[in-house]
């Protein structure tokens, strides 16, 4: 039995994206023709745009739509940056960020000549409210995210926006991991905003909640102008041209209508099972810590400390088990590095290489956590091992394969 816990990496198709997917195929017709095929497809589109607006609590003049979260991230962020006010150079960043902003913000500092202001994290990775407005004055842009992809802590998004908004500053917020799991209200946290300031842009992915690979959206609300990274075709007010992915965003929004309209059984569900885990893991292996916000979290995330034991070993031995899981975020898989996510908790370099991301979806059983808990305390042992014959306890995976 394969056992799949790295729902936050990506999570299986669901059947209602599969069928928009196909059902819109059968429409010809590219959406920005003004001819009848052109304006079928063109329906199909607006519908999509008019779902996905609605679970986003937002315009539908305001969604972008993008080849994923990545993307969405890069069109604000950069746009943002390029259409700043004149005199204005610092990006406030908070620390454990996804790499999507990370490298976005890092390409800013070390080609636009961005000033970058850190915020740091607590101790259970939550952006400290006091140090996040300080950093704000006089900044061109702020971004964070609204859940931590890797230790699932949940983060006051309102909170966030509010202060961008007294402080004028445009802020924009990541909820690729938050979208399906926790309510995603782009108008609720914009509040009155502010010129200029305050929530304007907001990132998401369609295969983060069902649906297809290589599908997003970015909110960009419609007092913003940010510049656009892509230019030929004046589409989607000019802030993405390219003709439209009508297929990709229909299966976007039947995935999303299907997350959205579990979400609150789901998340009962899911943090019922996190919670099992957890105190199975605790119960095998004592020495292992939970990470994170233990409350205000993801209900499907369970981020564990595995003290003298690499992760990464960690995660090859319980895949030749039959389990998948991760040691971070999926877009840094195959770096051997530490977990910058876990090092902003305070933590050290030993402990942020010996972390495994435990987490679940909407195909997720009790069977599946039982099975994880049957074959993971043998795998930590041999991790163990194999770190203390290495002399280290970051040894190599293949090394232990071979144990």
């Amino acid at each position: 039995m394969r056992v799949y816990l790295d729902h936050a990496a990506t999570t299986p198709l669901r059947a209602e994206a599969r069928e928009a997917w196909l059902a819109a195929h059968e429409v010809l017709g590219n959406p920005s023709s003004i001819h009848g095929a052109g304006q079928d497809a063109r329906r199909l589109l607006e519908d999509a745009r008019d779902g996905l607006a609605e679970i986003l609590g937002c315009q539908s003049i305001e969604v972008v739509l993008t080849s994923g979260g990545t993307e969405a991230a890069n069109l604000a962020l950069k746009g943002l940056w390029w259409a700043r006010a004149h005199g204005t150079r610092a990006v406030v960043l908070p620390d454990g960020e996804h790499h999507a902003t990370l490298d976005v913000v890092g390409w800013l500092s070390s080609t636009q000549d961005a000033d970058v202001r850190a915020v740091p994290l607590d101790s259970l990775g939550r952006i400290a409210p006091d140090a996040f407005a300080d950093a704000l004055p006089g900044a061109a842009l702020a971004t964070a995210l609204v859940a931590n992809n890797e230790v699932g802590t949940i983060q006051d998004a309102a909170g966030l926006a509010a202060a961008a908004s007294a402080a004028g500053v445009p802020l924009h917020l990541d909820a690729v991991s938050a979208l399906g799991q926790v309510p995603v209200d782009f108008a609720a946290w914009r509040g009155p905003g502010s010129a200029g300031g305050g929530l304007v842009a907001l990132s998401v992915s369609a295969h983060k909640v069902g649906g297809p690979v290589g599908v997003g959206a970015a909110v960009v609300s419609r007092h913003a102008a940010p510049t656009p990274l892509l230019h030929g075709g004046g589409q989607q007010r000019g802030l993405r041209a390219g003709t439209q992915d009508v297929a990709g965003a229909a299966a976007f929004a039947a995935a999303a209508r299907a997350a959205e309209a579990e979400r609150e059984s789901e998340s009962v569900r899911l943090a019922a099972l996190r919670d099992r885990l957890v105190r199975g893991i605790r119960d095998a292996i004592p020495a292992a810590r939970l990470l994170g916000d233990p409350a205000n979290r993801l209900p499907g995330n369970a981020h564990v400390l595995f003290p003298d034991a690499a992760g990464e070993t960690l995660l090859f031995l319980l895949d030749m088990a039959g389990v998948a899981v991760s040691t971070g975020s999926a877009c840094q898989a195959g770096v051997a590095e530490p977990s910058h996510v876990v090092l902003a908790l305070g933590l050290d370099d030993r402990a942020a290489r010996s972390v495994l991301r435990f987490t679940l979806g909407h195909t997720s059983t009790l069977d599946d956590v039982e099975a994880v808990l049957a074959r993971l305390p043998d795998a930590y042992a041999r991790a163990v091992a194999s770190g203390a014959r290495s002399g280290s306890g970051t040894s190599s995976a293949r090394s232990a394969g071979r144990s």
